[in-house]
């Protein structure tokens, strides 16, 4: 019984990385750079505004 019991974790094992392998190479929703895009343009905006009063 020992025996299977060390066969059985390098299958456990095994079986455990080929799900955390297909999970982690998933097809993801292909998102667009516009939000980030946009932020940054306030950003700059923002920076590049004169500053008022000294």
């Amino acid at each position: 019984m020992a025996a299977l019991a060390w066969l059985l974790i390098p299958l456990v094992a095994a079986v455990g990385a080929g799900l955390w392998g297909s999970w982690a190479n998933r097809t993801r929703k292909a998102r667009s750079d516009g939000p980030g895009l946009d932020g940054y343009a306030r950003f700059r905006e923002a920076m590049e505004k004169p500053r008022t009063g000294a």
